[in-house]
């Protein structure tokens, strides 16, 4: 049986398109509100700042170094590394990381078949922390911060899969269960770290914990862009496989559908983008929860939609959430905290209206 066997009875029994009532065009005219929104944001993101500089120098700055044509001998040094060293690596920045939050959210949501699920549920903070906590306290052992929290968050995932895995199967409760398992193990660790640390350290693992793009560079955009860009390509396309990963292993192999094979790939690459950006800003939590949730509310439960429509919608609401961070008080604080005083009332509202569905 092929893949496509079953197509059209599988979009009825999913109960694609009934509820929501969108057709094709509409969603890909949400699909494109959403990129607008994404400009929108970026746009407006680029001229708050602590420094005042108006909307005109702003733009100014930007047209000066993108344009072929552009001309910097108006501009003071000053604005200039403002602008174009420090803010537009931010906001470009926020807007990888919340996509690859987000995307992984909603792919690890589509697996394991539970909309409770974030991209954290398989250790990848706890063992991204122990990393950088471990980069932290030990200078000269790891190259960097960020490499020690990628190699171990990523470790942390991989140990929950293999832990997991029996008998050329990987059932989904056993997955979740060696995640909380690994992440447990990993937190206990990082508290032995803080428990150990000087002072100054201390300190710094209780703000890399908290997460944040004050470091943000260019080189972190260099980084990021050459990994999330292809991952999330390929989950997008991956979209109609994890559409029938939804209704279960068994369904799956009734469609022609290896879901091990499958599973496999989405969460190695799901993986990888979370792995990447809690390794370079810090753990962040409820973004990879919420848009899923809030994309869902708005097109449906296809995952061909679902994934762009979580990508963009995360990228604008991290990047709304650290330009409140930076600009509500003199002291910025940390993005980590602005997702968890805005995420909690939200799963709290879908508790409250829609329990029985996501608990199901």
């Amino acid at each position: 049986m092929t893949e496509l066997t079953g197509k059209t009875d599988l979009w009825e029994r999913l109960g694609f398109d009934q509820e929501f009532g969108f057709s094709e065009i509409h969603k890909i005219l949400i699909l494109l509100a959403l990129l607008a929104l994404l400009a929108i944001t970026v746009g407006v993101a680029i001229t708050f700042g602590a420094y005042n500089i108006s909307v005109f120098d702003v733009y100014g700055i930007v047209m000066a170094h993108v344009s072929p044509f552009g001309d910097l001998s108006g501009i003071t040094r000053l604005h200039n590394t403002i602008v174009w060293e420090l803010r537009i690596p931010r906001v470009l920045l926020a807007v990888l990381v919340g996509t690859a939050l987000a995307t992984a959210g909603a792919v690890f949501q589509g697996c394991f078949r539970n909309p409770l699920v974030e991209p954290f549920i398989l250790g990848v903070s706890s063992g991204a922390a122990f990393g950088a906590a471990l980069g932290i306290v030990f200078v000269d052992l790891f190259l960097s911060i960020q490499f020690s929290a990628f190699l171990f968050g990523s470790l942390a995932v991989a140990m929950a899969y293999f832990l997991a895995h029996v008998r050329n199967e990987t059932p989904i409760v056993t997955l979740i269960l060696s995640g909380v398992v690994i992440g447990s193990i990993f937190e206990a660790m990082v508290s032995i770290l803080k428990y150990t640390a000087s002072d100054a350290a201390l300190r710094e693992i209780v703000f890399w914990l908290m997460g944040g793009f004050y470091y943000a560079t260019w080189n972190d955009v260099y980084l990021l862009v050459p990994i999330i860009a292809p991952s999330f390509l390929i989950m997008w396309a991956l979209g109609w496989k994890l559409n029938i990963l939804s209704m279960g292993d068994e369904e799956a192999r009734a469609l022609g559908v290896n879901p091990e094979k499958y599973k496999l790939v989405l969460i190695v690459l799901a993986t990888l983008i979370t792995s990447l950006a809690v390794s370079t800003v810090g753990i962040i939590a409820w973004v990879g929860l919420m848009m899923p949730h809030a994309t869902r509310m708005i097109l449906g439960p296809d995952h061909r939609y679902v994934i762009p429509a979580a990508a963009m919608l995360g990228g604008s609401y991290l990047l709304v959430c650290d330009t409140l961070a930076r600009t509500l008080t003199s002291a910025e604080i940390p993005v980590g905290i602005i997702t968890s005083i805005l995420g909690a009332p939200y799963l709290f509202y879908l508790l409250r209206t829609r329990g029985s569905a996501i608990l199901g």
